[in-house]
């Protein structure tokens, strides 16, 4: 007893030493806050005002409708109409449109002879990502023009109509998947940040020798400095997992026992690594410094912006030591599947696995430092 005692005294103390400096606050306040607005809105997968040049060499029917589609769509916004092939090339190079939708000579006549008439889509390349998104676009726009031309003009049925579903996520919005993996993103920030720092900031301020004195041990600091990040991490993946919900509207199907079951593990796994940083710095730069040297391949390397399997097999590899590629499958298949305990249980358990080894390794580094 008297041990957890001194055990909570360490603890009400970090929370303290925190709390009260006015930029550990701002710590833990503001930068997820802002992050979470910038990637909630910034960050998507889906087109809006893309803007678009149509060169229109025929004056039918059907160019007519075809360039309606495109204006009427919430993706493009027309910018210009050319004139002539010439003005293609300076209007792409200066970025004043994304692409341009020419329209050859008698499109409408050959269309209404039953022939076929080809629509050319020059597309600005230099970003291939949304080079991409804009041909799908296109393709789309393109394959329900050709269903409703064939069907009012009785030219019988295209040979083959795609029916697509989408399973999970039914209006394809990218922000059901990205938001909900900020939730990974920024308890990992918060919860390293505020562990890599405990340690370096009482060898800087000269207080660490004063708490070796104490009759705690090692590890009784030790767990009184994890506990600290612990609460905290929690209550930032709550907080976002509520904005989440309530301000940016993506349904939570799954279990909150599940979740937060995994949220607990992660933690524990990022506490690990920010002691283990925090153990080896002297001061509270080479920590900060420490916690980006980790931050920024983690989060490259968890599959939250790019997909693992399109990185190459070693680097695949290596994705396995990082803590946030687990728990972000966790949390996208929380929101979107409703996944069990059992289909995410090779999830659980090496996250669990890291946060021992990190913690011990935490340890190690501690007394050696210490004696």
């Amino acid at each position: 007893m008297r041990v957890m005692s001194r055990i909570m005294a360490l603890i009400v103390k970090e929370f303290l030493a925190l709390l009260k400096d006015r930029k550990g606050r701002l710590v833990i306040i503001l930068p997820p806050i802002a992050q979470l607005i910038v990637f909630g809105y910034a960050a998507t997968f889906d087109l809006n005002h893309v803007k678009f040049a149509v060169f229109n060499e025929d004056r039918g029917i059907a160019a007519r409708d075809l360039i309606a589609r495109f204006e009427g769509s919430k993706a493009f916004d027309l910018v210009a109409n050319l004139q002539s092939d010439q003005q293609i090339t300076p209007i792409i190079d200066n970025r004043d449109a994304l692409f341009v939708l020419h329209i050859g000579q008698d499109c409408t006549r050959k269309l209404l002879s039953g022939g076929q008439c080809t629509v050319q889509v020059l597309v600005d390349g230099r970003n291939s990502n949304t080079a991409l998104l804009i041909l799908n676009y296109v393709r789309e726009i393109i394959y329900r023009f050709n269903e409703e031309w064939t069907a009012n003009h009785g030219l019988g049925t295209l040979p083959s109509r795609l029916d697509i579903r989408a399973w999970f996520n039914p209006n394809l919005e990218s922000r059901w998947f990205i938001v909900p993996g900020i939730i990974a993103l920024l308890s990992l920030v918060v919860t390293l940040i505020v562990t890599s720092l405990s340690v370096a900031r009482e060898r800087e301020a000269g207080t660490f020798d004063q708490l070796l004195v104490t009759p705690l041990r090692p590890v009784d600091i030790l767990v009184g400095k994890a506990v600290p990040g612990l609460v905290i991490g929690l209550f930032e993946g709550t907080f976002i997992l509520l904005l989440t919900v309530l301000w940016f509207r993506v349904p939570f199907t799954g279990s909150l026992l599940v979740l937060y079951s995994g949220l607990v593990l992660y933690l524990m796994a990022a506490i690990g690594i920010g002691l283990m940083i925090s153990s080896m710095c002297s001061t509270q730069q080479q920590a900060l410094l420490g916690g980006f040297l980790f931050l920024v391949p983690a989060v490259i390397l968890s599959g939250f912006a790019t997909p693992i399997e399109n990185m190459p097999p070693v680097v695949q590899k290596i994705t396995y030591l990082d803590p946030m590629r687990y728990f972000l499958v966790i949390v996208r298949r929380s929101f979107l599947e409703g996944a069990s305990l059992d289909v995410l249980f090779n999830q659980f358990w090496p996250m669990a696995i890291i946060g021992l080894v990190t913690l011990a390794a935490a340890a190690w580094f501690f007394r050696h430092k210490v004696y």
